[in-house]
């Protein structure tokens, strides 16, 4: 029988990797960090797409069954799990995909106020002066926080790239599909958030440890050269703490929590009524 597929999608920074790492405890579900499969969905359509080589003799039909067999073959070590959690940042920009192969799945987008989400990355950064981190490809980017901050924010980074993509499936067709879920409201009271988002899959709550996860991705995050970006605290928690950034950074960053407003929009969304310090 075919897994059922959600996806776990939104900001970095923001409890994709916790979230993932709380509904593995389930033993019916597999769930990770990012995976390869959207980006492979990605080079696949430069393949086949209009003024390819391969374009004109690579039918609908044929385009469908070739993104769904990514999905089976890369998930086939796991064929005892009955749903399937596929992570990647590109999803929220790929709602019509989504809805074509797998109807009636789910796309669960994790967020943060974004001033906090800089401020994480740039906390990470500051752990090991002597490294180089790849999120940044030349000393001109990485030279200040005003350079490192601005240069996540572009559309095509790290953090400008998702947001962007979030707000496209905010307010696309698609987003009654959608659940936004405030990082701040999952490490404050998961035992309240995991029992919505099984409702929001249609699936029976299970009993969660919040005082025993685990999740370490150090291989990644080394060739990233940002040790430590993946990994989970066994304990589920939230840290309140005064930001790193400069007054004029987090206030400009801050003002970009455009779910706050959810007026046309379609979207479901788990959030805090306010903005308040966090950790990572």
């Amino acid at each position: 029988m075919a897994p059922t597929y959600h996806f776990i999608s939104g900001l970095p920074r923001s409890g994709s990797t916790l979230l993932a790492a709380l509904l593995l405890q389930n033993p019916r579900f597999h769930a990770g960090m990012t995976s390869p499969v959207g980006s492979l969905f990605g080079n696949m359509l430069h393949q086949f797409g209009a003024g390819s080589e391969f374009g004109p003799v690579v039918t609908m039909e044929q385009r469908r069954r070739l993104v769904r067999g990514l999905f089976d073959s890369f998930y086939a070590d796991h064929a005892d799990k009955e749903v399937i959690f596929d992570t990647n940042r590109l999803w929220c920009a790929q709602m019509p995909v989504l809805a074509d192969q797998f109807p009636g799945s789910k796309v669960i987008a994790c967020v943060r106020n974004v001033a906090w989400v800089m401020d994480s990355i740039e906390r990470k950064y500051r752990s090991n002066p002597y490294e180089i981190t790849r999120l940044f490809n030349d000393d001109t980017e990485r030279n200040t926080v005003y350079s490192r901050v601005d240069t996540l924010a572009q559309r095509n980074r790290l953090v400008g790239f998702p947001w962007a993509a979030l707000k496209e499936a905010f307010y696309g067709e698609q987003a009654a599909s959608l659940l936004l879920v405030e990082y701040d409201l999952l490490a404050n009271a998961p035992q309240k958030v995991l029992p919505l988002i099984y409702q929001f899959i249609g699936e029976e709550p299970f009993d969660h440890d919040f005082e025993n996860v685990h999740y370490d991705a150090p291989a990644f995050d080394a060739q990233l050269g940002m040790s430590g970006l993946h990994k989970v605290r066994p304990q589920v928690g939230f840290e309140a703490r005064n930001t790193i950034l400069p007054p004029d950074l987090f206030e400009k960053y801050s003002e970009l929590s455009f779910w706050k407003n959810n007026s046309g929009s379609l979207a479901n969304i788990i959030a805090v009524a306010s903005d308040k310090g966090n950790a990572p």
